[in-house]
């Protein structure tokens, strides 16, 4: 398959109430592209909100799913199979637990390490050779339920680092797009994986 489109999809939960939630990481990502290249989510398809532009002369598809995170991968991989592209051209970003808030981590595949929506899109695209964008959230404190947690919002000074760690990510990804992942991994992970 050979397509001239790129599909970033952000993970998170719907609804006003998660907005700021560490788990709405992918859903600030992808607001963050779409506000730094003046697009709005008008769309509704594919159980996604979905707008779609031009990075630099290549197309681009954002998308923030509607279900909640242990389903989104049907949202995603029906967006795959209707624009018929290539998962190398495809890209998920998602909140995680084990990374310093605001930092980093890009790769081509792997495991879910547990986390229920990148699970779900392993499951509905049949394979784990995916490329994935996962943004820090730090681990809650003391013990602190995980799944608690991730439903908080970033405190104040969370979101300051979150702001840079945002900015990273459209370089990131813009990087990704017109340089391809090598080169992305490359200049964004902060230490091999």
């Amino acid at each position: 398959m050979e397509s001239d489109r790129f599909l970033v999809a952000g993970l998170g939960n719907p609804g006003r109430n998660y907005r700021r939630n560490r788990h709405n990481a992918g859903f600030l990502l992808v607001d963050r592209l779409a506000a730094s290249l003046e697009l709005q989510f008008t769309r509704h398809r594919f159980e996604a909100v979905l707008t779609d532009g031009a990075l630099d002369g290549k197309r681009l598809i954002l998308a923030k799913p509607q279900t909640y995170m242990n389903r989104v991968g049907r949202s995603v991989a029906a967006m795959v199979r209707f624009h018929r592209l290539p998962l190398d051209h495809v890209l998920v970003v998602y909140d995680d637990l084990d990374l310093p808030v605001g930092s980093l981590r890009l790769r081509g595949s792997g495991g879910s390490a547990g986390h229920k929506g990148l699970t779900s899109v392993i499951e509905s695209l049949g394979t784990q050779d995916v490329p994935r964008l996962r943004l820090g959230i730090s681990r809650p404190p003391g013990s602190m339920d995980p799944a608690d947690y991730v439903l908080q919002d970033f405190d104040d000074f969370e979101w300051g680092i979150l702001e840079a760690g945002l900015d990273r990510g459209f370089d990131c990804v813009r990087t990704w797009i017109l340089e391809g992942l090598p080169a992305a991994m490359t200049h964004f992970n902060p230490f091999p994986e």
